[in-house]
């Protein structure tokens, strides 16, 4: 089998010394020394063609060997990245909450506001409500409050058109409660905190 390009082959000079046995036989039939040079000449070159044939034949189908193969391999790759894709649909179905997009949101810069729920039922009535509620102060009881309060306790109150709601107990001001403090006895530093608290509660329960 040939392992070089034989398209590349050079034709050897037979009048040469070193060709001097070859000519010799040739010569022996009758020929000419000269006759010989060129009779080996054209068999080498008739020898030369037929191997150009066969390895550019073999060439060829070796170039049809690796394209089919790179063509198999192409379409394995395929299936093998649908068959991935499948399964990861398949996966998202059983996990959509795994897949959900998270949402960029903002943090927070102000702390979350909850004051007792007596305050917030009365911003959500309108009614007028102390600003002590929103004070770190009312924020400490109200969360004092909620810790040890019944979450399914209800009082009867009566509204404002007459009839009775039944209404959470923690919505309804404790009379054992510790003291409100009055709006006009509250410091200059309550106040600053108590009342931007206050309004965005009010914005919230607008």
């Amino acid at each position: 089998m040939f392992q070089e390009d034989l398209n590349l082959a050079i034709r050897p000079d037979y009048t040469l010394e070193e060709h001097q046995a070859a000519r010799q036989h040739l010569v022996d039939e009758g020929l000419t020394d000269d006759q010989a040079a060129r009779l080996l000449a054209a068999l080498w070159t008739l020898t030369n063609n037929r191997d150009k044939e066969r390895w550019n034949l073999r060439q060829e189908r070796l170039q049809q060997i690796k394209a089919r193969e790179a063509e198999e391999a192409e379409e394995l790759q395929h299936l093998h990245e649908e068959e991935e894709e499948a399964a990861r649909r398949d996966n998202r179905k059983k996990n959509k909450t795994k897949y959900a997009p998270l949402v960029r949101r903002k943090v927070p810069l102000d702390p979350t506001i909850l004051p007792a729920q007596y305050a917030t039922r009365k911003l959500k009535a309108g009614d007028y409500c102390k600003l002590h509620y929103f004070t770190n102060r009312g924020l400490e009881d109200a969360k004092s409050a909620s810790s040890i309060a019944e979450p399914d306790a209800m009082v009867m109150l009566p509204s404002a058109d007459g009839l009775h709601l039944w209404i959470p107990a923690v919505a309804v001001k404790d009379p054992k409660a510790a003291p409100v403090v009055k709006d006009e006895c509250l410091s200059w530093e309550e106040f600053n905190k108590a009342a931007p608290r206050m309004l965005a509660s009010m914005r919230l329960h607008d």
